[in-house]
């Protein structure tokens, strides 16, 4: 894909995930939520800056340890300078957390598969939505927490959506959208561990997408674990492609 197309897919992701906890260091967007997602509390090393790397990551450092935070670090295709990654792991960080970024640069007309018996589509606040996939995920409280503050001060505003059953009102899978633009997020996508493999996922998908081109979203990206093969395929299905690959690297 163009280059330029995946840099302004970067952008949206950076913006999509921006925490109220966060501080510019010398070309570095130093993010220190005390929230679950990665993006939202690693060092995003955008710019060259002026300072050696060995000045500026103790200032980087010292911001992690007065949140009580390890420091991570994330390396994409467009971390300035280039050879951070391995000046870090000589550091000795860790790398985990292969991750990546799928595109689909045209969404196209869907009309979402019926939602199956039992079931209904419900839109929740910021807080109500933490709560949701906070508790799919046997989320801690306090990151549930933070969660919600950072999607109700996100600077693109997300919604949040999730597949109830109708009969005991339990949450059985859930996603978010993030538009900026003609661009559009999706984040979250979970399933209940025991309302998997029933197509609940993909109608997720479906709406969210839908939904995105009636507010006048034309593309589209999400994030996905390299290794989760089952949600990548359906992502396939719905026109998404591998764009680009990141991954972090954690202090020890």
């Amino acid at each position: 894909m163009d280059e330029a197309l995946l840099s302004r897919v970067e952008d949206a992701g950076l913006n999509a995930s921006a925490p109220p906890q966060q501080r510019w260091i010398d070309g570095w967007l130093v993010r220190y939520s005390p929230g679950k997602a990665q993006r939202a509390r690693c060092i995003n090393a955008v710019a060259p800056g002026r300072l050696p790397l060995a000045q500026r990551l103790p200032l980087a450092l010292a911001v992690y340890a007065e949140a009580g935070l390890p420091a991570l670090a994330r390396i994409t295709p467009f971390t300035q300078p280039v050879g951070l990654d391995a000046w870090l792991a000589d550091q000795g960080w860790t790398r985990h957390d292969d991750t990546r970024v799928m595109v689909c640069p045209a969404i196209p007309r869907i009309t979402p598969t019926p939602l199956p018996a039992n079931t209904q589509w419900e839109r929740l606040d910021a807080a109500a939505y933490a709560q949701a996939i906070g508790q799919l995920r046997g989320t801690p409280p306090e990151q549930i927490l933070a969660h919600a503050q950072r999607l109700a001060a996100s600077p693109v505003p997300y919604q949040g959506y999730v597949i109830r059953r109708s009969s005991d009102g339990v949450v059985l899978a859930c996603g978010q959208l993030a538009r900026e633009g003609d661009w559009v997020g999706l984040y979250d996508i979970h399933t209940q561990t025991g309302a998997r493999r029933q197509g609940l996922a993909i109608a997720i998908c479906e709406r969210l997408l839908a939904l995105s081109v009636q507010v006048g979203a034309t593309s589209a990206y999400l994030q996905v674990e390299a290794g989760n093969d089952p949600a990548r395929r359906l992502y396939h299905r719905l026109g998404f492609d591998d764009a680009y690959a990141y991954h972090y690297r954690r202090r020890t």
